[in-house]
């Protein structure tokens, strides 16, 4: 999740830069090894799962007329940008998903493949490849019902561009879903001050505060690219119990579900994510998948 988009040239666009940021990449590249391990580096992560997992699932529930026990994602085809080892993509799959996870850093691939080739139903569901966000945008014109960029848009070098590939490789009326870091003086304490440099929950240099985006400016962003802003909510940390909760403040941590604007005329995607319903995280969302 936290590492992305390896520098390449763009055919689509006529600008030759990239989102990627190679500061960004040599960071992860030292900790590629240590996805999995649930005490180390990554812990905060492996618990944010107990409320984006839900907040994903159920947001899409609400929007679906089609139910699968069981596998309540049968079906939706689901892009993990910044993949990472595959913290987000193994839940997905899980839960009925076909997961595609994506990522700069070979050696975040090489983890993440491993891991998968343990669970042989997760083999099937998911596959990970080494790859920028705009390297595979030309293959994937509107491909995916949902994209999944969590713990990411902090660390691109260029979030229009990034942002707006998303929406090339969205189907019309799929789900974009992102959480990401606000930028205000808290989220500099909390986020940098706090969890860097006193307890360590985070490697030191992770985040650059300068790179957080407010959620005021994300939603320009994709409202210019066709998408329209669904939810925002607030996300906290709490460091002595290691698990993360809702909150109505998106001072520091928040999530974002957008809906890209459908095609006159077109069905949802995939028949299975029209929009209804309410979205906001269910009573579901502090529980452990």
């Amino acid at each position: 999740q936290l590492s992305l988009l390896r520098p390449t040239t763009v055919r689509l666009f006529s600008t030759s830069h990239s989102s990627v940021d190679l500061k960004e990449m040599k960071k992860f590249q030292l900790l590629a090894h240590k996805w999995w391990d649930e005490e180390g580096e990554y812990s905060a992560l492996h618990s944010m799962n107990d409320i984006r997992v839900p907040f994903i699932r159920d947001t899409l529930l609400n929007m679906s007329s089609n139910y699968h026990l069981g596998n309540p994602l049968s079906g939706v085809k689901i892009l993990d940008v910044g993949c990472g080892g595959g913290l987000l993509s193994e839940p997905l799959g899980r839960l009925g998903a076909s997961v595609t996870g994506i990522d700069p850093l070979e050696d975040n691939i090489r983890t993440a493949d491993q891991h998968k080739s343990f669970d042989p139903v997760l083999a099937k569901r998911i596959q990970y490849k080494s790859s920028s966000l705009e390297e595979i945008v030309e293959e994937s014109m509107e491909t995916f019902d949902v994209i999944v960029a969590s713990e990411v848009v902090e660390h691109v070098a260029d979030l229009e561009m990034f942002i707006r590939c998303c929406s090339q490789v969205l189907k019309p009326e799929g789900s974009l879903f992102i959480t990401t870091i606000n930028k205000t003086q808290l989220s500099y304490i909390l986020g940098i001050v706090v969890a860097e440099k006193i307890l360590g929950i985070v490697p030191a240099g992770t985040h650059e505060w300068e790179k957080f985006v407010p959620p005021e400016e994300l939603e320009r962003l994709l409202e210019a690219n066709g998408f329209a802003v669904k939810t925002v909510n607030g996300m906290l940390y709490n460091p002595l119990s290691g698990s993360w909760s809702w909150i109505e403040s998106t001072s520091v941590n928040y999530a974002m579900h957008a809906v890209k604007s459908g095609a006159e005329g077109q069905s949802s995607p995939a028949g299975t994510l029209s929009e209804m319903g309410s979205e906001q995280p269910s009573a579901t969302a502090g529980t452990t998948l």
